[in-house]
């Protein structure tokens, strides 16, 4: 079950800079920065209210996040949920005929494991299902 928006993921250019931006901008600090090697990326969050705010700068040239700025700039790139059962949320989705990027749940950033739904089943929107870690 979906219970939440999670955060809403933003690439930019430079993250250093955009983490002052946004840190101005929301009267916060930026509590994390963290690598996701995997996907060529480089993640930090700003938490407001229950939400967050990702800021994501490619770590490689053929980085989705790369690949988005090339196409599009700037600007937001997804929409994560926070679910109950990522599992249990992917295999509803599926039988309701969105179509997965990610059958299964991989990591993720910020202590989450995610799995993303393809923009052409979500009328344009790259949505990203996410969860906390089992630890």
């Amino acid at each position: 079950m979906i219970k939440k928006i999670e955060h809403l993921g933003i690439a930019v250019n430079n993250i250093e800079a955009s983490i002052k931006v946004f840190e101005t901008l929301l009267g916060t600090n930026c509590y994390k920065i963290e690598e996701v090697a995997s996907e060529f990326v480089k993640t930090a969050f700003l938490q407001i209210g229950e939400s967050k705010i990702e800021l994501l700068e490619a770590t490689h040239s053929e980085s989705p996040i790369a690949k988005f700025l090339e196409k599009k700039g700037r600007g937001i790139h997804h929409i994560a949920f926070d679910t109950t059962n990522l599992e249990e949320e992917i295999e509803r989705l599926s039988k309701e005929g969105f179509e997965l990027i990610h059958k299964s749940p991989k990591d993720g950033a910020d202590g989450k494991i995610i799995a993303f739904l393809h923009p052409k089943s979500t009328d344009g929107i790259l949505i990203e299902l996410c969860q906390d870690k089992i630890m």
